[in-house]
């Protein structure tokens, strides 16, 4: 995940100095964006059931993969 005081940006700023934009190594952006992604994917998951670590290996175990 991008630690955001780590983050190399720049920005770009009006005649006035205000922030209008900002540029990020594109490592840093695809990072973002695949964090972004993840949290969507979580989010649309949220009312799903859960399973308990047992459950899972115990599901994992039927199904040969343990």
């Amino acid at each position: 995940m991008v630690d955001l005081k780590e983050l190399h940006a720049q920005f770009v700023i009006d005649d006035s100095g205000n922030k209008t934009g900002v540029i990020l190594p594109i490592a840093e952006f695809e990072e973002i964006i695949e964090d972004m992604e993840d949290l969507a994917i979580l989010a649309e998951r949220r009312e799903e059931p859960t399973l308990s670590h047992e459950q899972v290996l115990s599901r994992l175990q039927q199904e040969g993969c343990l």
